[in-house]
Order: C-alpha cells, then structure tokens, then sequence
C-alpha cells in the first residue's frame, strides 16, 4: 500500500481525533488513521498527516461489484464498498481506501 504524507488541513487544537471525535478509526500499522473525508489523517507530534492510501488489493485481486459480498455505502459522485471495516473507492486502476 502506498501513501503519501501531507499536514491536514486542520490542526490538533481545531480538531482533536480520538474515541468521541465522530470520525471511524482504523489501525494503520503502529498507529490509528482517522478517516476524514476521503482521506486518514493520523497524530504526528503537533500535527495530523493526511494519508492517501490505496487499498491493500487491486482491481486483479478482488472486483467490487453488484455481487461482491460487500456492503455499499453512496459516496459523493460513487459507491464505496465496506471492506473489513473500512471502505473501497474504485479510482483509475486501483482502489483508495476512504
């Protein structure tokens, strides 16, 4: 999976992530990702990282669709599909996860 790191578009003290927040969570390797929006943002020192991810498979792997097994949840102008606690978004060849 890749990501690319960028400061948030809010700071901690505008909005602090945590249990009561109102956003999901998801466990991002040794840390907790906050999904805001379509994208993570995760604690770093004084400030939040956006993570952009892919998905951990690709469109070869697994395809969500009508009759995937997986619940779908209207998105904007898509449809995410809920994928062991998070979401899939079908973008170009690959999915993000949201």
């Amino acid at each position: 999976m890749s990501t690319t790191e960028t400061h948030a578009e809010h700071t901690v003290t505008e909005h602090a992530h945590g249990d009561d927040c109102g956003h999901q969570k998801i466990e991002h390797g040794d840390h907790v990702d906050y999904v805001h929006g379509t994208h993570h943002h995760a604690l770093h020192g004084d400030h939040y990282d956006e993570h952009e991810s892919k998905a951990e498979h690709g469109l070869d792997e697994h395809a969500h669709g009508d009759d995937c097994g997986h619940e779908t949840v209207p998105h904007d102008d898509h449809v995410d599909y809920v994928h062991d606690g998070h979401r899939h978004a079908p973008h170009d060849d690959h999915y993000d996860e949201h």
